[in-house]
């Protein structure tokens, strides 16, 4: 795990991201329906948010939660949240592994105070920064149903350009009852 701090913004206090997802990804061909295939090398924590997240395999939830606590160690927050997914899922991976974390932490876990009040576009298939922008501008909301003022652990799968994270972060920000928001992307891009 090589963990590393999040640019800077003046919207989230703290913000570390846990390791790359990926270390290389490499052609291998074309598959009988034509698209091109790749062999990719993962990180531990990138393989096992790729098969939680795409291979169902919740089982990678108790490893990712513990990551999180030991990156964290000693820090306290008084809720832990997920970030809203992008895709509906029965079961949402980041919300699983984020309750599990607060689990561990004793700490409340809320999954309803930010939220999305429409689906978007998967950011991965937007092109760039400013596309992911203008398709996440107002999309969050907040049910202001903390006790504050209370520090906030909002916790992702992963962390590109920033751009959902600062869309979210704004609206936890009207908050009232939200003293400081510290984010964990449990992987990063680059």
């Amino acid at each position: 795990m090589t963990i590393q701090q999040l640019p800077p913004c003046l919207l989230w206090d703290y913000g570390i991201s846990l390791d790359k997802h990926t270390i290389s990804s490499t052609p291998t061909g074309h598959n009988e329906q034509g698209y091109m295939q790749f062999h990719t090398v993962r990180t531990a924590i990138g393989e096992a948010v790729f098969q939680l997240k795409y291979r169902d395999d919740y089982s990678q939830v108790e490893m990712l939660a513990r990551a999180v606590v030991a990156a964290l160690a000693g820090q306290r927050f008084a809720v832990v949240m997920p970030m809203p997914a992008s895709r509906h899922r029965d079961r949402q991976p980041v919300h699983e592994v984020a309750r599990r974390v607060a689990q561990l932490m004793g700490i409340a876990y809320h999954d309803q105070v930010l939220v999305k009040t429409w689906s978007t576009a998967m950011m991965k298939d937007l092109d760039g920064y400013e596309a992911r922008v203008k398709a996440l501008a107002g999309c969050f909301s907040v049910n202001d149903t903390l006790r504050g003022p209370c520090d906030v652990l909002l916790i992702d799968d992963l962390f590109d350009t920033g751009a959902s994270l600062q869309a979210a972060c704004t609206a936890l920000r009207e908050c009232a009852s939200i003293r400081s928001i510290s984010l964990v992307a449990l992987t990063r891009r680059h």
